[in-house]
C-alpha cells in the first residue's frame, strides 16, 4: 500500500492491520517517533494524521493510506512546527526527552487548530504523559509558540 509520510509517497509491504508505528519505525527507519505503552496512552507515539495528533501505536496503517502522514522528522518544515520546535529549546522543556517528539507534534496541531489557546486549551490538548513531569515547562512553551 501507499503512504504519504512527510509529503513523499512512499510504498510500504506491511500487513494491513499492522500499527502505523511499527511501520514508521521499523520498514521506513524514522525513529522519532517512539513507542511508549503501545494502549494509545502515553502520546509517545503521537504523529499527525492529516493534521489531526494521532496516537500510532494502534492506528492500523490500512487506515492512513492516502492521508498525510507527519512525523517529528518533519516538524519543523511546518511553520507552527518549526515554532514549537524553537520554544521548546527556548524554554529547555526536555529532561529525559522520551516524550517530547509526541509533545512537539500535540502542540503542533493544537496551535494549528487553535492559534491562540487559552490555558484551559492546552491543558485540554496536552494529553501526553511526561514522566519527569515537565507538565510547566510543556504548557510555557506551548504559550511561547502561540505568541512567536
Amino acid at each position: 500500500m501507499e503512504l504519504i509520510i512527510n509529503g513523499t509517497p512512499r510504498r510500504v509491504e506491511s500487513e494491513a492491520d499492522t500499527p502505523l508505528l511499527w511501520v514508521i519505525r521499523d520498514e521506513l527507519g524514522m525513529t522519532g517517533t517512539k513507542y511508549g505503552c503501545g494502549a494509545a496512552q502515553c502520546g509517545a507515539c503521537t504523529v499527525l494524521v492529516d493534521g489531526q495528533p494521532t496516537r500510532s501505536c494502534v492506528t492500523p496503517v490500512e487506515s492512513v493510506a492516502g492521508l498525510p502522514v507527519t512525523t517529528i522528522e518533519a516538524i519543523g518544515e511546518d511553520p507552527v512546527g518549526r515554532k514549537v520546535v524553537e520554544a521548546w529549546v527556548a524554554q529547555q522543556v526536555p529532561q529525559c526527552g522520551y516524550c517530547q517528539s509526541g509533545q512537539v507534534m500535540a502542540a503542533t496541531a493544537l496551535l494549528k487548530q487553535t492559534p491562540q489557546p487559552s490555558d484551559e486549551d492546552i491543558a485540554a490538548a496536552m494529553t501526553n504523559l511526561c514522566r519527569c513531569g515537565t507538565y510547566n515547562a510543556i504548557a510555557a512553551a506551548t504559550r511561547q509558540a502561540a505568541q512567536g
